[in-house]
């Protein structure tokens, strides 16, 4: 069972992963939108605009008031997406979708691998229950220990799909995940690969413990009060509600792990943000504390549907593989 939970949760996770990128990627974009760049010398430009006459320069050490840096129009998801396709191309809605390979490979492999381990020795001997305490721990560590195997492609996957909105100048330029993470190991050193880690990995716990814990909840839930049988039906329905659970839980973290994994760091000067504390500072400061529910939209679009792909996917997978 220990490494078949594995093997069956991966597959599930690589499906929605990539099913559903194209929404990351725009969950991603929204989440950097309004976001000023930390450099000698400012480029400040609306994230997607098409034009470098919108650009200003502001040298960084001028003590610059937030309300002094123009203000950038937000943009809904549609919207986003629109303007990704218009500058970029219909394929650049898949950018960094290797890294997303990986990332589910390392990442949420090991975590759906774990949660069933712990759900097998965790479970009342005698009743065969998992109790909802258990669930939430079991996640937690799952989720924590998954992050960290899986930082790197994460870091990798955000700066690929953040790299269309920067000035042609600016762009990193990666050919693939594995040219993403060879140069920042060269560029940045190894230390890089793990820049927003504790970020990652206490996004990894919140989702993790509110999405499977939610999913196996409200699943039992459902078949124990005899609404629905133990079919497609239920699976969708209690997958959908733990990927809202799952996006409300973790949407303020989501945005600073994103900025601070995306943040360009120049060499000789200070980073942008000196660690998770201060982006979340620095951005309630400058954008209000509603920023750290950007992109909740098409994060409950995305992880909505990612768990419910994800969800049914594996119950199908068991159904595949339970003679094994």
């Amino acid at each position: 069972m220990g490494l078949k939970s594995f093997v069956e949760g991966g597959i599930a996770s690589i499906v929605a992963g990539c099913s559903t990128h194209p929404l990351d990627l725009i969950k991603v974009r929204m989440q950097l939108q309004g976001e000023q760049p930390a450099q000698q010398v400012l480029t400040l430009r609306p994230a997607l605009a098409f034009h470098p006459s919108h650009a200003i320069s502001v040298h960084n050490n001028l003590d610059v008031h937030p309300t002094a840096l123009p203000q950038v129009a937000k943009s809904g998801p549609i919207s986003v997406g629109i303007k990704i396709m218009q500058a970029e191309g219909v394929a650049a809605l898949f950018s960094g979708v290797s890294a997303t390979v990986l990332r589910q490979t390392l990442y949420s492999t090991t975590r759906m691998g774990l949660y069933e381990v712990f759900k097998q020795k965790w479970s009342d001997p005698s009743s065969g229950k998992f109790p909802l305490s258990r669930k939430i721990a079991a996640g937690l560590l799952a989720g924590g220990i998954g992050a960290a195997v899986g930082n790197p492609a994460d870091v990798a996957m955000v700066r690929m799909q953040a790299d269309g909105r920067l000035p042609v100048s600016q762009r990193r330029n990666y050919k693939g995940v594995v040219d993403a993470i060879t140069k920042m190991s060269r560029e940045e050193g190894i230390a890089s690969l793990w820049r927003g880690s504790s970020l990652t990995v206490n996004r990894a716990m919140i989702v993790t413990a509110s999405q499977l814990a939610s999913y196996d909840q409200i699943k039992e839930a459902i078949l124990d009060h005899g609404v629905m049988n133990d079919g497609l039906g239920t699976h969708v329905t209690a997958s959908f509600a733990a990927g809202f659970v799952a996006s409300v839980a973790s949407n303020p973290v989501d945005v600073i792990k994103t900025r601070v994994m995306n943040m360009k760091v120049q060499p000789g000067m200070a980073p942008p943000y000196s660690g998770a504390v201060d982006c979340a500072l620095k951005t309630i400061r400058s954008e209000g504390p509603m920023a750290l529910y950007k992109g909740f939209i098409p994060t409950i679009s995305r992880q909505g549907p990612f768990t419910v792909v994800l969800f049914v996917t594996l119950e199908q997978v068991r159904k595949i593989l339970k003679d094994f």
